[in-house]
């Protein structure tokens, strides 16, 4: 019941805000959810391929869903230790310093409007002369921050190319970062900024590092790629450890100042919620989009088009990298069927891909191969028959989510030079039997799946309770992991051949659309 008392601070608050939705959670010290609320994500789409977010739309669902999780958990704010921050990668706004009021909405990670730009960089001479400096200069000295130049892409989800965009196209950011008053932030910066109502500008390592502007070695703002896309350097803001206080929300907003102990990014957030901790821990994060995760400990594995390093946290002394890999539409594919009823809930999935021995030659091709080397992939079914039904679509649908894995996994053990140890997977559709369990055939290996499976708003909610001393270590967290089930290999892998050699063949015939 809501308590009138100075009540003892028992609680700490997660709030994930993702690509579909913005959740709340409020957990309890041993880790179980006492309190949830949730609200859709509203995504703009006012010209072709750009995808925007109205950031005043964002601010109010954020407040909401914290006021309702707390209700919902009995509580008052009062009672809460802290809240933690996880949110969706690379997608970012700009504002005046002065005034706090935004040049433009929020530019999604999934916008596709440097396109084109992406394209012309990564296929141009003076990229390619970067690679081979860079790759000179790891090569002889064997230095580790070279290691990330000599890979360098660009992809359409960071904010580099798009953030370049923004100063050649909008005069007004332009005019106000020439007189160092723009300001630059992902969603994680700029909510902190409202909810201090202007007080403290910052921003995580894991968040800088998933901006494609962040040299995850040196661990600052990347001069050299400002200069080479003419972004005014002035615009960043600091980084800060991502478990670390970073002030309290203005005590108008809620009633009381809540601390606000952790930013992180949502896929480094899951990876830590997983308890990936030791160097070779793997993440499979399967949600709007897919993600392997592997945790490299102190060293930084990158491999061109397929791979690239990052920061999963720093605490204290503590940098812990990753090296991540991406798969794009994999519960859009799904969410897709649902809206066009192939099936009516998302739960029968499995049960209709294993009603059929195979998919009878039909093939389904995602929107974007394995990293996105492609934005104008068009999504596709080939191997339509008269005999084809629904559950021959879903089981297309499901398996392509399985074949990337394979591939994406292939790239991982022939790049990164770790053993890899335990694999862990999370997201929405990690629920799905079929897909996990055709996932641990193909790559041979076993797969855990935890009891909860909303891991980004739990690795927010552990590392704002290390830093507010409401969990005391890592030791500790570990104690707090339930497994729900562990997807064992039950067919050889070769077993799969037939069909995913036609996939991959589907695939080849799809590109450039």
């Amino acid at each position: 019941q809501p308590d009138s008392g100075a009540a003892p601070a028992r609680y700490v608050l997660a709030v994930d805000v993702g690509s579909t939705v913005v959740k709340c959670h409020v957990y309890d010290r041993a880790a179980a959810v006492r309190g949830s609320s949730s609200r859709k994500v509203e995504s703009l789409y006012p010209r072709p391929g750009w995808v925007e977010l109205d950031p005043e739309v964002l601010w109010s669902q954020f407040i909401g869903v914290i006021k309702e999780a707390v209700q919902a958990a009995g509580l008052h704010m009062r009672q809460i230790a802290g809240l933690g921050i996880s949110t969706q990668r690379g997608t970012f706004i700009t504002w005046h310093k002065r005034t706090g009021k935004p040049f433009h909405n929020f530019i999604s990670w999934q916008d596709l409007r440097s396109a084109e730009l992406v394209n012309s960089w990564n296929n141009s001479l003076l990229l390619k002369v970067i690679h081979v400096i860079f790759t000179v200069l790891h090569f002889l000295t064997g230095n580790d921050r070279y290691l990330a130049p000599s890979f360098l892409t660009f992809s359409t989800h960071q904010a580099s190319m798009k953030l370049s965009w923004v100063f050649k196209n909008i005069h007004e950011a332009e005019e106000a970062a020439k007189k160092n008053n723009c300001c630059f932030g992902t969603v994680d910066t700029w909510l902190l900024y409202r909810l201090t109502k202007g007080s403290v500008y910052a921003t995580d390592y894991s968040n800088a590092s998933s901006t494609g502007i962040f040299e995850p070695f040196t661990k600052c703002w990347n001069p050299t790629l400002c200069n080479l896309l003419s972004i005014p350097v002035s615009i960043f803001p600091p980084v800060r450890d991502t478990s670390f206080n970073f002030g309290s929300t203005d005590s108008e907003i809620f009633g009381v100042p809540i601390p606000i102990m952790a930013m992180v990014a949502d896929q480094q957030s899951a990876m830590f919620g997983e308890c990936c901790f030791h160097p070779g821990d793997v993440k499979l994060t399967m949600g709007t989009g897919g993600f392997w995760n592997v945790n490299t400990g102190e060293h930084l594995f990158a491999s061109r088009g397929s791979l690239y390093p990052l920061i999963g946290w720093k605490i204290g002394e503590e940098v812990v990298y990753l090296t991540e890999g991406s798969i794009s539409d994999v519960g859009t594919a799904i969410k897709w069927a649902l809206d066009k009823e192939l099936f009516t809930n998302v739960d029968e999935t499995a049960e209709m891909a294993q009603s059929t021995a195979d998919s009878q030659g039909v093939c389904f091709i995602p929107g974007l191969q394995v990293s996105g080397d492609d934005p104008y992939l068009c999504a596709s079914f080939m191997g339509l028959k008269p005999s084809t039904n629904r559950n021959h679509l879903v089981r297309a649908i499901l398996e392509s989510v399985a074949f990337r894995n394979k591939l994406l996994y292939d790239i991982i053990v022939k790049k990164v030079h770790i053993p890899l140890r335990t694999i862990r997977a999370d997201g929405g559709v990690s629920n799905n039997s079929f897909v996990m369990q055709m996932t641990s055939d193909l790559i041979n290996k076993k797969i855990e799946k935890p009891a909860n499976a909303e891991m980004s708003s739990l690795g927010a909610a552990f590392l704002a309770g290390l830093a507010s001393g409401f969990w005391t270590d890592k030791k500790q967290l570990k104690k707090l992991r339930r497994i729900e089930a562990v997807f064992e290999p039950q067919k050889d892998s070769e077993e799969y051949r037939p069909s995913m050699d036609a996939w991959l063949q589907a695939m080849k015939h799809s590109p450039h659309w």
